[in-house]
C-alpha cells in the first residue's frame, strides 16, 4: 500500500485578547452592587430601603469577595499605579491632622474613615476591572444612576427651590448634583455615540436632555461654568477631532433652547453678583452667597497659615464660625489635611492626565477605548475647572474618574502584551503521520537490516 501523508493543521492562535476567563467575578458583581448604592441612592427614592445601608453592605461583600479569592487577578496589590500611593498618603495625613486638631478630633477621625471608603473601593476598581468590558458596564452603572437621580429630582422637585433636598447624600446640595451631573455627562455623550441603536441613541439623548434642564433649575453658577468648559472639550473632541460637526449645531440649539426655558433664575443669580442687581429676596440671597464664599476664601487662607499641618476633615466649618464649607476643593483639602494633602491631590489628578497621554502611545487601535478615554479627558478637565467652585474634595466620582484612566491604561497595555505574545509565538513544526495498514493490505518491503529481536523473547521461544 502507498504510504500515506497529512498534514496537520497548523496550530491556531489564542482569540485576540483572550488571556484567561475573567477572573473575580463575584467580587465583580459585589462592586458593581455598591456602585448601584452609592450612585443611585435607591434608599431616597425607594420606599423600605430609608434604613438599609446598601453602600456599606455591598463594599463589605466586595472587599470579602477580594479577599477570598485573592491571588487569582492578573494584578496585585504590588501593581498598584503611583496615583494609589498618592491617594493612600492623603488618606494617612488626613489622619494625621485628625489626631493633631485642636478643634474636634473625633468628628475629624470618623470623617476620615468615612472618606477612605473611596480609597477601598478605587484598589477593587483596579484589581477587580481586568476587562474594557467591565470597565464599560461600571461606567454605565454610574451614568444610569445620575441620569435616574437627575429625573428624579426633576420629577419630585417642583415645589424644591433650586432642586435642594430633594434627595440626600451627595445629591442633597444643589451645587453637589450640578457637580455629579457635569461629570457624568460625557459619558453618556460617550454611550450615545458607542450605540448603533437609534432607540439607545435616543435614549441617551433624552437623559442628556433631561441631566442639562436640572443643571439649569439647580441654578449653579459654578455648574454652568463647569458645564460650558465640559461641554466644550466633550465638542472638540467629539466633534471637531471626531469629524461629528453636526454635534456642534445640535448642541448649541439644545443650550439655546434650555437657557430661554430654564435660565431665569440662573441668570438672576450671576447678575446678583453685583450689589447693584438685587432687586428681590432671590437677588439677595444670590448676592449674599457669594459675599460669603468670598470671606470663607480669604478664612481658609489664614486657617492654612496657622494649621499647616491641616485642622481635620469637616472642621473648618467650627473654625470660620459660618457652618459653610470653602467652596473651593483646592482650599478644602489644604485647610484641612494640610499643604502637603494639597500637594498630594495635585499630583494624583495630574496623574489622571499623563495616564490618558500613556494611553496614546500605546499602539492599540479600538475606537471604543479612544471614545471613552476623550470623555474621561473631558471629565477631568470639568472636575479641575469645577474645583473651583464647589467643595468637592470628599466626593468619590472625580477620584473613580483617575481610577478609570488607570484601568484604562493598564488594560491596553495587556491588550499590548498579549498581541505580542502571540506573535512571537513560534510556528508548530508541520509533522507528517502514516496511515495504519488496513487488514488485506500488502506491507511495503523492508529495506536494511532486520530488527534485533530481544534475547528475553528468543529465551521463551
Amino acid at each position: 500500500m502507498a504510504v500515506l501523508e497529512k498534514r496537520l493543521p497548523a496550530a491556531r492562535l489564542p482569540p485576540r485578547f483572550a488571556l484567561e476567563k475573567e477572573p473575580l467575578a463575584g467580587a465583580f458583581f459585589w462592586l458593581s452592587a455598591f456602585y448601584v448604592a452609592y450612585c443611585a441612592r435607591p434608599e431616597d427614592w425607594i420606599p423600605g430601603l430609608a434604613n438599609v445601608p446598601l453602600a456599606k453592605i455591598s463594599g463589605i461583600f466586595a472587599l470579602v469577595a477580594l479577599l477570598m479569592s485573592a491571588g487569582r487577578s492578573r494584578r496585585r496589590l504590588r501593581d498598584l499605579p503611583r496615583e494609589a500611593i498618592y491617594f493612600l498618603a492623603i488618606i494617612c495625613l488626613l489622619f494625621v491632622s485628625a489626631v493633631f486638631s485642636t478643634i474636634w478630633k473625633g468628628g475629624a477621625f470618623f470623617g476620615t474613615l468615612d472618606f477612605s471608603k473611596a480609597l477601598v473601593a478605587w484598589v477593587l476598581i483596579y484589581l477587580v476591572i481586568t476587562s474594557f468590558a467591565r470597565l464599560r458596564r461600571i461606567i454605565f452603572i454610574q451614568s444610569v444612576s445620575v441620569a435616574i437621580i437627575t429625573l428624579v429630582s426633576v420629577l419630585k422637585g417642583r415645589s424644591f427651590p433650586r432642586l435642594e433636598g430633594v434627595i440626600g447624600g451627595i445629591y442633597s446640595n444643589p451645587n453637589d448634583l450640578a457637580f455629579a451631573i457635569v461629570l457624568s455627562l460625557p459619558f453618556c455623550f460617550a454611550f450615545l455615540l458607542s450605540t448603533r441603536s437609534i432607540p439607545r441613541k435616543l435614549a441617551w439623548g433624552a437623559a442628556m436632555l433631561v441631566m442639562c434642564g436640572a443643571l439649569f433649575m439647580t441654578a449653579s453658577r459654578g455648574g454652568f461654568i463647569d458645564l460650558a468648559v465640559t461641554g466644550a472639550v466633550c465638542l472638540w473632541i467629539f466633534g471637531v477631532k471626531g469629524k461629528r460637526i453636526h454635534l456642534i449645531f445640535a448642541a448649541a440649539v439644545v443650550v439655546l433652547l434650555i437657557g430661554v426655558a430654564g435660565g431665569g433664575k440662573l441668570k438672576e443669580r450671576f447678575y446678583a453678583i453685583s450689589a447693584n442687581n438685587v432687586n428681590n429676596d432671590l437677588d439677595e440671597s444670590a448676592w449674599g452667597s457669594y459675599e460669603q464664599r468670598r470671606l470663607l476664601m480669604t478664612e481658609s487662607l489664614t486657617g492654612i497659615v496657622h494649621y499647616p499641618i491641616g485642622m481635620g476633615v469637616g472642621n473648618f466649618t467650627v473654625y470660620s464660625g459660618m457652618w459653610r464649607e470653602v467652596h473651593v476643593a483646592y482650599l478644602q483639602i489644604a485647610v484641612e489635611g494640610g499643604i502637603a494633602s494639597l500637594v498630594l491631590y495635585l499630583l494624583f489628578f495630574a496623574r489622571g492626565f499623563s495616564n490618558l497621554k500613556k494611553l496614546r502611545r500605546v499602539p492599540i487601535h479600538d475606537p471604543e477605548i479612544d471614545l471613552f478615554s476623550g470623555a474621561l479627558y473631558a471629565t477631568l478637565v470639568g472636575f479641575i475647572v469645577g474645583a473651583f467652585f464647589a467643595p468637592e474634595a470628599y466626593q468619590y466620582f472625580p477620584y473613580f474618574a483617575v481610577a478609570y484612566t488607570s484601568v484604562l491604561l493598564a488594560i491596553a497595555k495587556e491588550r499590548e502584551q498579549a498581541e505580542g505574545s502571540a506573535a512571537a509565538l513560534p510556528s508548530q513544526p508541520q509533522r507528517k503521520w502514516r496511515a495504519q495498514p488496513r487488514l488485506g493490505d500488502r506491507l511495503p518491503a523492508r529495506s536494511g537490516p532486520a530488527p534485533r529481536i530481544p534475547a528475553l523473547l528468543r529465551n521463551r521461544r
